[in-house]
């Protein structure tokens, strides 16, 4: 009897402990996530490709994150992955995995630590899509 109330006990402890984890993760996710503007907004993404040429546009959205404008206009499309898309193909060119290509997304020429679908936006912001070759 003493010994399954114990195993109780550790079982509620376990579930308790994992609650708070879970919610600790959720407070960080939420104070880094970045703050989202309403309205309207310009934005600029400059694409450059494998072999170094480049091509700029400009988009005008109400839109909050760089995913929702990349979709909208179809100028990135990839796979849905636990933090969002996973960009496969920009302007038509797609990364391939098995030469170790990947698209970076830069804002300002510094890298990023989120993906599109977590990158709030601002007016005026300027991104890059580069194509780049290792991991």
């Amino acid at each position: 009897m003493k010994r399954e109330m114990k195993k109780n006990k550790q079982i509620i402890l376990a579930v308790a402990a994992l609650f708070v984890a879970a919610a600790a993760l959720f407070g960080v996710y939420r104070f880094t996530r970045g703050n989202t503007v309403e309205g309207a907004k310009t934005i600029t993404i400059d694409v450059i490709h494998k072999d170094a040429s480049s091509k700029t546009f400009e988009y005008h959205t109400d839109r909050e994150y760089l995913g929702e404008v990349l979709a909208d206009e179809a100028l990135a499309s990839g796979e849905e992955g636990p933090y969002g898309l996973f960009i496969t193909t920009v302007d038509g060119e797609t990364a391939d995995d098995a030469a170790q290509e990947w698209w970076c997304i830069t804002k300002n020429q510094e890298m990023l630590n989120t993906s599109a679908d977590q990158t709030p936006i601002t007016d005026g912001d300027n991104y890059e899509l580069t194509l780049t070759v290792g991991y």
